[in-house]
């Protein structure tokens, strides 16, 4: 999936929530354990797990470990280095000061990574840096060598790769489209006036705001290739071409949600793959991301799929240089439509769709080192396991890694001999590492949050399905605490995307464990437009935003509470996000006696001015068949805005200012709404904040204004 409104790429999407209600004095009991609950203090400072590497050998594994302050709430990133043989416990720590982030090992074992250095301008600026670990290093034994910092750029590094033979370097970050280095000092903005504070923009340029950010005309990211030295790095290659009026103008990584997945070296070092989509009037209206070829012996980008007007990304090269394999949508303009592992031979150029007859959407690909296989993720019931897909047959075998659920794999490393190392993570667990080798079950190697959730009271997540609209097996979730006794009020939860899925997977923000923490027994429901399912389901939201998923809700609303009978039905409310908030807007006008209160959060409320103020006009597009002067029909069938004489239910509302794919104003006519109805209400209003809650003390406000809504309205 996408990130159209949930804002979560490829895979995972914003969760939304909704409870069942009606005034009843059923007693809560608080949970019997002795250990303290999960709170949301617990939640924000919680240590967080970085993307792992591992060197060439399978050897050492280097990884990040982000810890918040908690009493200044200040977050600062270390590196840690074990030996991927040994368990929790065993890691070593980066010499360093200050945050340091994206590991990597080169093949010929040097560790490279970001951290703050002096740039060419003097200034503090995101530099590349490295070290050779010592082979008589042993681990705890011994002390590291200092790092090295090897670039001095006057623009900040987003993001880097180093080349397969250890000579080169790619890196990528924001400059102007002239600029022929990152080390540029070229103002590329053209919004700019010689007085006054106002930007101009052009009819013809592409975003005008993107996410969060106001673009900048002129700035672009852009990927360079430069010759590793002794004294640094030399000789760059603009890997989007020479500037000029036939140059390529785009964004690689694509914005706002790309990262290195999107750009890789061949194996032979000489040229580059890259995604990128044209930044002119079309983009914000385009899905298609197509994928380049760059030689730094010609410095020409060469469109290697302009064929398909849809989504290309994720080139990926076998370690052999024989292949090229890539993900790939087949309709324009859907940006959640099947992603198929599409393969070239590099030799003959002859291309085919690998999985084309395997009904999931794979988010992310990786070559086994001998080239016979990928390892893929994707979501499939709940889970997002792995896969091992045979490169010349097709077949595609699900990888059995961990004891119980896969719950939600990730970051999937493959090694030598079969191994794996990935992360894992679920609702009651945040992400550890793991190792395994053939067919043996991982074993764990890091405790990053492990023994600090196992000293808070547990919550139980058990699964569930039922007979849901048009008779189609429907699948969700409850989470709720361990030990409880007596009854617990209900939540529904209504994941955003919409096509996505609440998978049994940890969230740092929209977190059932923590709510069901409070004594809540949160209910989540995999609607029709939920991904994991196969595409047919994924597509039959599209058109019909109010009528299966809202049918979908109730029915898994009462099956839960058949399957439960703990769970009080009686006394439950209604919480949501992105394309969940459209939901509680929905059930506000469509289901409005059923629950005690809602919370939404970044919602729709009328489609109409949605579709002229969001900046990806793609998404409205696709899922209401055509513009809103193509289709006003559509748009006004499934307007919340048209039923707001029905509101009665407490509503909380929350925004961030700088949230662009639902605009605040979304959230301030609904909360007119509830006012003008008598309805209720409050009115959450984040300045710093664009679609998500991302701060810690940030988040800890939501959460406490959230919690204290739901107890007003669902405890005695």
């Amino acid at each position: 999936m996408t990130v159209s409104l949930s804002g979560r790429i490829l895979g995972l999407a914003t969760l939304s929530l909704a409870f069942a209600a009606t005034p009843v004095f059923a007693q809560t009991t608080a949970p019997t354990e002795t250990r303290p609950q999960f709170s949301a203090q617990d939640l924000v400072t919680m240590p967080r797990l970085g993307s792992p590497a591992a060197s060439p050998d399978g050897t050492w594994v280097a990884y990040t470990v982000t810890t918040t302050d908690p009493k200044t709430y200040k977050r600062t990133t270390k590196i840690l280095l074990q030996h991927s043989t040994e368990g929790p416990g065993t890691s070593i720590a980066l010499r360093f000061d200050g945050s340091a982030s994206s590991p990597s090992f080169a093949s010929d074992g040097t560790l490279y990574f970001t951290a703050a250095g002096k740039g060419s301008e003097g200034e503090n600026a995101n530099q590349l840096w490295h070290l050779a670990i010592p082979e008589s290093w042993k681990g705890r034994a011994g002390r590291l060598p200092h790092a090295r910092q090897i670039t001095h750029f006057a623009r900040d590094i987003a993001g880097y790769k180093i080349s397969p033979d250890s000579r080169k370097l790619l890196v990528w970050g924001d400059v102007a489209r002239e600029c022929p280095s990152l080390d540029c000092t070229i103002e590329g903005d053209r919004s700019r006036a010689e007085r006054g504070s106002g930007r101009i923009y052009d009819s013809t340029d592409g975003f005008v705001r993107h996410w969060d950010q106001w673009e900048t005309p002129g700035e672009y990211s852009r990927a360079f290739a430069y010759t590793l030295t002794s004294k640094g790095v030399s000789d760059p290659v603009a890997i989007d071409g020479p500037n000029g009026e036939s140059a390529f103008v785009g964004d690689t990584p694509s914005k706002p949600f790309g990262g290195g997945e999107e750009l890789n070296w061949s194996a032979d070092s000489a040229s580059v793959f890259f995604t990128a989509r044209h930044s002119d009037i079309s983009e914000p209206t385009s899905t298609n991301l197509d994928i380049y070829q760059t030689y730094l012996a010609t410095g020409e980008p060469v469109n290697q799929t302009g064929y398909n007007r849809a989504t290309d990304t994720q080139p990926t090269p076998s370690p052999d240089g024989k292949w090229l394999a890539w993900l790939a949508m087949k309709r324009p303009a859907y940006e959640s439509d099947r992603l198929v592992i599409y393969l070239r031979n590099l030799q003959t150029g002859d291309s085919r769709a690998l999985t084309g007859d395997f009904d999931r959407s794979f988010s992310s690909i990786s070559w086994t080192p001998d080239s016979q296989a990928i390892i893929a993720t994707a979501a499939d019931t709940l889970d997002v396991p792995a896969f091992r897909v045979n490169r010349d047959s097709g077949k595609v075998e699900k990888l059995d890694l961990v004891e119980g659920d896969e719950a939600h794999i990730g970051n999937v490393i493959p090694l030598a001999r079969n191994s794996l190392i990935f992360t894992r993570d679920s609702i009651a667990d945040p992400a550890e590492l793991y190792i395994t080798h053939g067919q043996d079950k991982a074993m764990r190697i890091t405790d990053i949050a492990h023994s600090t959730m196992a000293a808070l009271a547990p919550v139980q997540t058990r699964r569930f399905a039922f007979s849901g609209a048009g008779g189609d097996t429907v699948h969700g979730q409850i989470t709720k605490p361990a030990n409880a006794s007596g009854k617990l009020p209900a939540i529904l939860y209504v994941h955003g995307g919409p096509q996505g899925s609440f998978n049994d997977s940890w969230s740092s923000r929209w977190n059932p464990a923590v709510l069901a923490s409070q004594g809540y027994a949160v209910i989540s429901v995999d609607f029709h437009g939920s991904t994991g399912y196969g595409q047919a389901f994924t597509d039959a939201i599209n058109q019909d935003w109010g009528g299966k998923p809202l049918k979908d809700l109730q029915l898994g609303l009462a099956a839960a509470l058949k399957d439960d009978p703990q769970i009080d039905g009686n006394r439950a409310c209604a919480m949501g996000a992105s394309y969940g908030g459209f939901m509680m807007n929905w059930i506000e006008g469509n289901w409005p006696d059923r629950f005690k209160c809602i919370v939404q959060h970044d919602g729709l409320f009328d489609m109409r001015s949605f579709y002229y103020v969001t900046e990806e006009s793609w998404f409205p597009r696709w899922d209401f068949g055509g513009s809103y002067t193509e289709n006003p029909t559509l748009y006004e069938k499934w307007n919340p805005v048209n039923y707001v004489k029905n509101w009665k239910t407490p509503m909380l509302v929350v925004t961030g200012l700088k949230d662009f794919r639902v605009p605040h104003g979304q959230a301030l006519a609904a909360f007119t709404a509830l006012r003008e109805n008598d309805v209720p209400a409050k009115l959450l209003v984040f300045p710093d904040e664009n679609h998500w809650v991302l701060k810690p003390e940030n988040s800890l406000q939501w959460h406490k204004t959230v919690f204290s809504w739901l107890d007003k309205w669902l405890k005695p």
